[in-house]
């Protein structure tokens, strides 16, 4: 019987190898297929998209990658299709070659997909960094892009590929893609609940703040922080109570921060006393947070205490700005110099604080005063400040803004102009 066997499996290895070698070459001479037909770009996606039904991994996997490269929106068909693969790596190169189509140059420069090629370590190291990237309100997304991304956020066991679809959801602002990112919440892994809830933020539903609350006691720093964000951005006044709880139970000082900037979002009138207690801190962050927190609550009593941290010399810049964003909240929308409208609008120019400006700002436009009297910081502005400004201006929800971004449409520089006409048709699509 030994014997046998032993014959048996001398006769049987050469045949495996045999059917092995067959495969390799039949792969080799369908992926030489696949590339002849990429060179004929959009024509050859028929012929492409059947090769996604292929029996083997490596053929599937050239073949998305084939029809990413060739782009447009005729790829999505074949794109959304692949985001149902067996395989995590076919469905990551078929969600980033979705969001390509979006956000050109994604694939290059910013998707999960390259990272396939230097190693699993690598690909778990994806997901450390945050990804800000979100397209522009007036792009549109095919209405079955939607569906396909949020079954992906909770397809399968692999997390590599469902942190992927909840990065994607974010970026092209999938509100269908909502309760599937709230699902994924309750997963045990941490890279998929952060990027459920960046992408949260990024799509903005107050309806999924309520179900947020439960991470700002997360033992994983990174998800709470991140959790107490979302808590700010998606004013979730239900987690106010876990929130202060967060804030008496702190671990550290970028929890601690994270509290209370979430505090200042919701601008809950309880909360007065924790902001005054704050309100001078030696740490700037936490002293910038409890000045929002004032400011939004436009108590006229707090106005003495915001106007002494805006004039104070050498303060930290945080300090300013928030002040300055605190007391234009409160109705200081003054544009003569030293103004704290005119301040915000200033420092636009500072590579430093432009980010912090231009939040503050985007939150301000918001209001009918401040509508009214920052396009008349335009005529002394600087090139840097009126791209800013028209970007600003386009995300806001009102007409009143129109006649500026037409008269900076008009501007002498070409690329003011072209900045003010895109502008102007995101605030017209937001008004659809």
């Amino acid at each position: 019987m030994r014997l046998l066997r032993v014959v048996g499996y001398g006769c049987v290895l050469p045949l495996l190898l045999f059917s092995q070698e067959n495969r390799k070459d039949r792969d080799k001479a369908q992926i030489s297929r696949i590339h002849a037909l990429e060179k004929n770009g959009t024509g050859s996606l028929t012929e492409l998209s059947g090769f996604l039904k292929d029996p083997h991994r490596p053929v599937r996997v050239e073949a998305v990658n084939a029809i990413v490269r060739v782009g447009s929106t005729a790829s999505l068909d074949p794109l959304i299709s692949a985001t149902h693969d067996t395989d995590p790596e076919v469905r990551v190169r078929a969600t980033d070659g979705i969001v390509n189509v979006y956000v050109p140059g994604y694939v290059a420069n910013s998707g999960l997909s390259g990272y396939f090629t230097r190693g699993l370590r690598q690909v778990k190291s994806f997901f450390s960094a945050r990804n800000d990237k979100v397209i522009d309100d007036d792009v549109k997304v095919r209405e079955d892009v939607g569906p396909a991304i949020a079954e992906e956020v909770n397809f399968s066991n692999d997390m590599a590929a469902r942190s992927n679809a909840a990065l994607a959801a974010g970026i092209l602002r999938l509100r269908v893609a909502v309760p599937a990112l709230m699902q994924a919440l309750h997963a045990k892994d941490n890279d998929l609940i952060f990027e459920s809830l960046v992408a949260l933020q990024k799509i903005h539903d107050p309806s999924a703040g309520e179900g947020v609350g439960f991470l700002v006691r997360d033992l994983d720093e990174r998800t709470q922080v991140t959790a107490l964000e979302t808590v700010g951005v998606l004013h979730s006044t239900q987690a106010a109570a876990d929130v202060r709880y967060a804030l008496g139970n702190a671990r550290d000082l970028k929890v601690k921060r994270a509290t209370l900037s979430a505090l200042a979002m919701l601008a809950l009138p309880e909360d007065r006393t924790i902001f005054r207690q704050y309100v001078m801190n030696s740490d700037p962050a936490l002293r910038a947070a409890a000045l929002e927190g004032l400011g939004r609550l436009r108590e006229p009593e707090d106005t003495p205490t915001l106007q002494t941290s805006y004039d104070e010399a050498n303060a930290d810049w945080r300090i300013h700005l928030a002040a300055a964003f605190a007391l234009v909240y409160e109705g200081n929308v003054s544009t003569e110099e030293f103004s704290p409208l005119l301040y915000l609008v200033e420092n636009l120019n500072s590579r430093q604080r432009a980010d912090t400006a231009n939040t503050y700002l985007k939150e301000l436009i918001n209001r009918q005063e401040v509508r009214k009297n920052l396009p008349k910081t335009l005529e002394n502005s600087t090139k840097t400040q009126k791209l800013a400004l028209c970007w600003i201006f386009g995300e806001s929800h009102s007409d009143d803004l129109l006649p500026a971004l037409k008269r900076l449409a008009s501007d002498s520089d070409g690329e003011i102009e072209i900045a003010a006409k895109r502008a102007e048709h995101v605030l017209e699509t937001r008004r659809e």
